[in-house]
């Protein structure tokens, strides 16, 4: 379990610091999406997308 952050004397709380690692994580597979036109493969692209980041959260909190 990881403690709280200090960022200039504000404590933040280690979900923020998890979602901004699966948000990284989504950035990083936008790219690939991109190549393989993931827009096809499905109906609704942002909404996959959602989900997958939803997913890549529940990674991170469980893995750190």
């Amino acid at each position: 379990m990881q403690h709280e952050l200090t960022i200039g004397g504000i404590l933040v709380s280690p979900f923020v610091a998890y979602a901004l690692i699966a948000f990284a994580l989504l950035v990083g597979l936008r790219v690939v999406f991109r190549r393989i036109r993931f827009g096809r493969y499905v109906a609704n692209a942002p909404l996959a997308e959602a989900g997958i980041y939803i997913c890549l959260l529940a990674i991170v909190v469980v893995l750190l």
